[in-house]
């Protein structure tokens, strides 16, 4: 539950108080979560949120570094330290907001920004300079938690499923985390079988693309604009002939993949603007559900985090394709869905902190357990 701001928390046990910060492939602004994870991993409290969007100049020059280009590597640095000076702002107003200081915090994770993502060239990169963010926060970070998945011959990704599972399962339920952040990803969670996890393909990322281009909007809200349109069959069977969709897990996915020039590839006719934003609405949806099918038939829950749990419409084609799950937001499991992916990061730096290692060879194919992240000490 999160601290409504009108008094302080009474703070019983320091040493359990990490700041997790994400930035995701929406390019859209840096989240903040304060979470105390208490004695077990079921006490965890998410003791507050704050949020610093990212000015256009900011997302401009995130967008332009997925592709190469001259003097790109000047430029990632200096964006870099955009990007953590942001992610200060974000602690700052966090620790106001939640009357804590930063000498009680033990640290902060910091996922820093996608900007490349090829396992299969064996490297992945997210840019931020935590030395930066220790000095200007003066507080312990922790960074790059997927460089040692990706050594261990991992995909690095996703990192979020060891969080879900530990948060999330249950005993006796078989259910699903679903994240629909720019990639939509999926945690499955069978009390029965080890956790199983993947990057099932785009969630916002080509959906806000499309929106901002032809409505100046950053995002469709409740997705009402894809309600207007149509599904073009043709090409959402085009869409599903990317061998992205037929690889099995262990996979992941990113910007590099699924872009702009991905989707101009694919509309070689002119087709309503419309019907375009549906369409892609029903790639995300589709794939989701093509994916959970695939992987784990008998699942009788799936709860919903990420930008694309508050799109009406998306949600309601889901439950429409999946009439037998019941679908929920993380809400219900004690974490608003806005908060999920930064807590998650949280607790990748707590479990860097106390050596614990923070991935699942199940879900990124690692050879093993590994501990993930650098320390930069205040």
């Amino acid at each position: 539950m999160e601290n409504s701001g009108n008094k302080p928390f009474t703070i019983l046990h320091m040493n359990q108080l990490f700041i997790g910060l994400m930035s995701g492939t929406s390019l859209d602004g840096m989240d903040a979560v304060l979470v105390d994870f208490g004695k077990t991993s079921k006490d965890i409290k998410i003791m507050g949120h704050s949020y610093v969007p990212y000015e256009n100049s900011i997302k401009e020059a995130l967008l332009k570094l997925h592709s190469p280009y001259i003097n790109e590597l000047e430029d990632s640095l200096l964006i870099a330290n955009s990007v953590s000076q942001k992610a200060c702002e974000a602690i700052k107003a966090l620790l106001k907001k939640t009357d804590v200081i930063s000498k009680d915090v033990r640290a902060i994770g910091f996922h820093g920004q996608t900007i490349r993502h090829q396992p299969q060239k064996g490297f992945t990169l997210q840019i931020g300079n935590p030395a930066l963010l220790a000095e200007l926060s003066d507080i312990d970070v922790i960074a790059d938690f997927r460089s040692r998945d990706l050594a261990a011959g991992g995909q690095g990704a996703p990192l979020v499923p060891a969080f879900h599972h530990e948060i999330f399962s249950h005993p006796t339920t078989h259910r699903a985390i679903l994240n629909i952040g720019g990639i939509a990803n999926v945690t499955i969670l069978n009390p029965n079988t080890a956790v199983s996890g993947f990057d099932s393909g785009p969630g916002n990322l080509l959906l806000d693309h499309w929106c901002q281009t032809h409505r100046y909007q950053s995002f469709d809200e409740n997705g009402a604009w894809a309600r207007e349109g149509k599904v073009i069959e043709t090409l959402l069977d085009a869409f599903f002939k990317d061998t992205y969709f037929e690889k099995t897990a262990p996979k992941s996915t990113g910007r590099d993949h699924f872009n702009e020039e991905w989707l101009n590839k694919h509309l070689q006719k002119s087709y309503p603007i419309q019907d375009i934003q549906r369409t892609l609405l029903e790639l995300t949806a589709l794939s989701i559900t093509k994916a959970m099918n695939a992987y784990n038939a008998n699942i009788t829950e799936i709860y919903l985090c990420g930008g694309g749990a508050l799109n009406g419409f998306l949600v309601e084609r889901l439950k429409t394709l999946m009439p037998k799950i019941k679908i929920q937001l993380t809400d219900v499991l004690g974490i608003p869905t806005q908060y999920v992916e930064a807590a998650a990061f949280a607790w990748l730096a707590k479990q860097m902190i106390f050596s614990k290692p923070g991935n699942i060879p199940e879900v990124t194919g690692a050879k093993g357990l590994r501990i993930l992240g650098a320390r930069y000490p205040a």
